[in-house]
């Protein structure tokens, strides 16, 4: 598989803190992609510079073969940032035609592919409530129909569980994975360890570098642990230099 993503030499700064330590990283097409480290490891400082949000302070982000930023990726990625980004004073549906005009959807392709991100985040019901009108679970589910709407080739994921509730958090899994089947990359970040199962492959970071890199279960058994915390703390000690 060819790299959706390829990161060559990454480093960012902000004033004397390195939050990242020339990464050098390539993640594969059509698989759900685990960036696995603890909070303030450079997952978001991450996430941030693919989306070409933030520049690098050296290095190189290519996403989909294009040196980033570039506007016309910006069309095929989808962004489910870790801060919710609604407005709570707007219905969903109001939402979701202020984000559709901003990937450029208008008139009915707009109307089509509101109802389709309604549908898959289980929300049409819901379409005329106010944002401030529903559950925390029910504003998460909303903010993933946002990241749907340009029904993008790869979808970025900012730890988009974290503040549900367990059984919430299957549901979205559950999501993503018919979502890759459906052909998506997706690229998501987590400080869920056992989340980390659920992805193809998996990157471990820690102060901003990249530990260890394969599958759950390729990582694992190098570790010779039973669990990802065990190999999470395997490499973060070092011991599979």
């Amino acid at each position: 598989m060819s790299p959706i993503v390829r990161i060559k030499d990454l480093k960012k700064s902000f004033g004397r803190l390195e939050a990242l330590k020339g990464l050098n990283l390539e993640i594969p097409e059509g698989i759900i992609y685990g960036l696995i480290g603890p909070n303030g490891s450079g997952k978001t400082t991450l996430i941030r510079i693919i989306l070409g949000i933030s520049p690098p302070s050296a290095g190189e982000v290519w996403v989909l073969g294009s040196l980033m930023p570039n506007r016309a990726v910006h069309k095929l990625i989808g962004y489910m940032p870790q801060a919710e980004s609604l407005y709570k004073e707007l219905t969903l549906d109001e939402n979701l035609a202020f984000f559709a005009r901003i990937y450029g959807l208008w008139g009915k392709n707009l109307s089509q592919r509101i109802d389709k991100a309604l549908e898959l985040v289980g929300l049409s019901a819901r379409r005329k409530d106010l944002i401030e009108e529903l559950s925390g679970g029910m504003r998460r589910r909303a903010s993933l129909a946002c990241a749907l709407l340009p029904e993008p080739k790869i979808l970025v994921l900012d730890e988009p569980t974290v503040g549900v509730d367990p059984e919430l958090r299957i549901q979205f899994w559950e999501h993503f994975e018919r979502l890759a089947k459906e052909g998506i990359s997706i690229l998501v970040s987590t400080h869920h360890l056992d989340e980390a199962w659920r992805c193809q492959r998996l990157g471990l970071l820690r102060e901003g570098e990249l530990l260890k890199e394969g599958s759950p279960d390729q990582l694992s058994r190098e570790a010779n642990a039973k669990s990802l915390e065990e190999t999470f703390l395997y490499f973060a000690k070092g011991l599979g230099e």
